[in-house]
This record gives structure tokens, C-alpha cells and sequence, in this order.
């Protein structure tokens, strides 16, 4: 594979930041993986991590999904219960399902809970949080509207948060995904990103912004879409 990525840098201009569409059509041109690789755009912020009013985290649905179905997981009781089944939920359960997350079963990508839950829920936070999946009401997987979240979520809604670096990492699609769609997605997520800057950031807020698949390089991409 080094081979292979030395062999993609060279079709990039070295210092050259590309208009959307342009790099775009490199990424793919690059692509010569054997399976269909994820793209993601990782920006860089010009925010302190370390405050927390500085600190962006929410969900938004890209225009064209992000290709793959994620299995969804829903900790409730009674009626929520058949609300999670009826909306399409992979896994429904209450105690039976803590139980199976205790003892490291964890067949989901995501998990929802209503908030009268989660302090049952509390006794696995310690496996559930180094994985990323703790239900969280930042993340609006905490919460009474089980069958419109569960919908949401199935249409390809995903969660963005800055790493502690200052840094948005995103899938935006996958490399087959026809141009144009992985530019409308991209081009929704900067527009997202853009509009939840946070009031205390001062200075230059989108320092750079690059897009990458798997298994290559990254491209800059120029921050006015």
C-alpha cells in the first residue's frame, strides 16, 4: 500500500488548494483499492477544544447518506418498546439488553435511550463511552421521540464533534457515490459546520479543510464553497 499511495500523491499539486468539484474528481481518480472506500472531510478549526463553550457537537442527515445502514440499538421500556420494532430498530430491550452490553455483546452500531433509562443505563457508561456509543441528548440519541429518531438515524443521520485537536472529521460517502453527490454532501456538512460557529470563537475559524479516502491521500479543498 505504500507503494500505492506514493503512486496517488504524485497526482496531486503539492501546496495547491483545489475548488470542491476539482478535487473531487481526483479523489477518485486517485481510488485504486480493491473494495469501495469511505471518504471523509476533516476540518480544521480555529477553536480552543479546551473551553467548553468552543466545543461543537451535533447530528445533521447528508443529502445522499453515507452508504452504509448502521444497526440501530434502542434501550426502552413498554410502548417504547414497540415503537423502536415498529420504526425499523435492529435491537429493542430494557434490562436483557444492559445485561448483554455488560458482558461485552454489543451488536450495534448506535444506541438510543429514552431518558427514564438511563440511569439503569449508567452501570455500562464504562463500556459504552471508550466506544463512542453512549447515548448522549448532544448527540439527540436521548430521547422520547424513539420512532423518529430511529427513522432519522436509518436515512444515514450522523453525529460530528471536534477531537481535541480542534479537528471535525466526517464520512461524507463512499468513493463510488456518483460526483456530484459526494459534492452536495460535502458541500452540506461545511454549510453545517459554518453555521453552528461558536459565538466565543474568535479569530479565523476554518483554518483548512482537506477530503481523503481510506486508503489515500488528503486534498485541500478551498473553505469558500
Amino acid at each position: 500500500m505504500g507503494k500505492r499511495l506514493e503512486e496517488a500523491k504524485k497526482l496531486i499539486n503539492e501546496g495547491k488548494v483545489y475548488v470542491l468539484t476539482e478535487a473531487v474528481t481526483l479523489l477518485k481518480k486517485m481510488s485504486k483499492a480493491k473494495f469501495d472506500e469511505t471518504v471523509e472531510a476533516h476540518i480544521k478549526l480555529g477553536i480552543d477544544p479546551k473551553k467548553s463553550d468552543q466545543v461543537l457537537r451535533g447530528t445533521l442527515s447528508l443529502p445522499y447518506g453515507v452508504g452504509r445502514v448502521k444497526k440501530i440499538a434502542v434501550l426502552a421500556k413498554g410502548e417504547k418498546q414497540k415503537e423502536a420494532e415498529t420504526a425499523g430498530a435492529d435491537v429493542v430491550g430494557f434490562s436483557d439488553l444492559i445485561d448483554d452490553i455488560s458482558k461485552g455483546n454489543i451488536d450495534f452500531d448506535i444506541l438510543v435511550a429514552t431518558p427514564d433509562v438511563m440511569r439503569d443505563l449508567s452501570r455500562v457508561a464504562k463500556i459504552l463511552g471508550p466506544k463512542g456509543i453512549m447515548p448522549n441528548p448532544k448527540s439527540r440519541t436521548v430521547t422520547f421521540e424513539i420512532a423518529k429518531t430511529v427513522m432519522e438515524l436509518k436515512k444515514g443521520r450522523l453525529e460530528y464533534k471536534n477531537d481535541s485537536f480542534g479537528i471535525v472529521h466526517v464520512p461524507v460517502g463512499k468513493i463510488s457515490f456518483e460526483e456530484e453527490k459526494l459534492v452536495s454532501n460535502i458541500k452540506t456538512l461545511l454549510e453545517t459546520i459554518m453555521r453552528v460557529k461558536p459565538v466565543s470563537s474568535k479569530g479565523q475559524y476554518i483554518k483548512n479543510i482537506s477530503i481523503s479516502s481510506t486508503m489515500g491521500p488528503g486534498i485541500f479543498i478551498m473553505s469558500k464553497i
